[in-house]
């Protein structure tokens, strides 16, 4: 998220709390009413915005994790390309012999 990007939900959110305390007031509820529910309902969608944030953050599908994760198979993969034959066949051959499970001899 680009910090325009979260400006934009904070202005957002400031002007969906003045529409449901205008929203109230037209209902029929008083000013101090309307504004005690117009804050309530303004935590709650804070609280929720975070918990989705929260989300992110433990299963790391945050936008900075991804952009790492697709930074080090791009490195990966540029390395692979730059690779003569021999040296992937080499490669291959020791991911094969690390692969196999070893006989220990002293068992």
């Amino acid at each position: 998220m680009r910090r325009i990007d979260a400006i934009a939900i904070v202005f957002g959110l400031f002007l969906a709390g003045g529409a449901s305390y205008l929203l109230l007031r037209v209902g029929g509820l008083d000013s101090l009413d309307a504004g005690v529910w117009s804050q309530l309902l303004l935590v709650g969608v804070v609280i929720a915005w975070l918990g989705t944030y929260l989300f992110r953050v433990s299963t790391q599908t945050m936008t900075y994790n991804q952009q790492l994760k697709d930074y080090e198979e791009a490195v990966l993969q540029k390395r692979l390309d730059a690779m003569s034959p021999e040296e992937l066949a080499e490669l291959q051959a020791e991911i094969e012999r690390e692969s196999q499970p070893t006989s220990d001899p002293e068992a």
